[in-house]
């Protein structure tokens, strides 16, 4: 499975999010979710832009984002949503490896893991215990 983290900027739109995406997207991925702040669930780009391609959303809230060692923490990013980093904490709790490190293309910013069965195992282990769906939102 390939996770690609998500980080943007309130208003964003689905196009941007895609082309974000698209810009550190493995060829031929297989299954990909996006993963991201739980507050960001409900924002129309992202649940857009999940839609678009058939891809499950997640969110984890910020307080177990903060807990997860990443290679390019943000102050800026701390101070404004309580943790340091959104795509590269994201990416590493919903996906196992840091594949492509925190990328921003305008107002997005993405980070990909990809994780092996014994990889997906715990992921899934570890959706359960902080992550959301946006469908737990009443978003799609």
């Amino acid at each position: 499975m390939i996770t690609v983290g998500v980080g943007a900027s309130s208003g964003v739109g689905a196009d941007e999010v895609l082309a974000a995406v698209d810009a550190v997207l493995p060829a031929a991925p297989g299954p990909v979710r996006l993963s991201t702040l739980d507050a960001k669930l409900a924002e129309p780009g992202l649940v857009e832009a999940a839609t678009r391609r058939g891809w499950q959303l997640v969110g984890f809230p910020a307080a177990v984002l903060a807990a997860v060692p990443v290679p390019s923490p943000s102050d800026r990013v701390a101070a404004a949503v309580g943790t340091a980093s959104v795509a590269e904490a994201a990416a590493l709790l919903a996906g196992g490896s840091l594949l492509v490190p925190k990328t921003v293309v305008g107002r997005v910013t993405v980070a990909v893991s990809a994780s092996g069965q014994a990889g997906e195992h715990r992921s899934e282990e570890r959706a359960r215990s902080g992550a959301r769906r946006g469908s737990e939102l009443g978003t799609p």
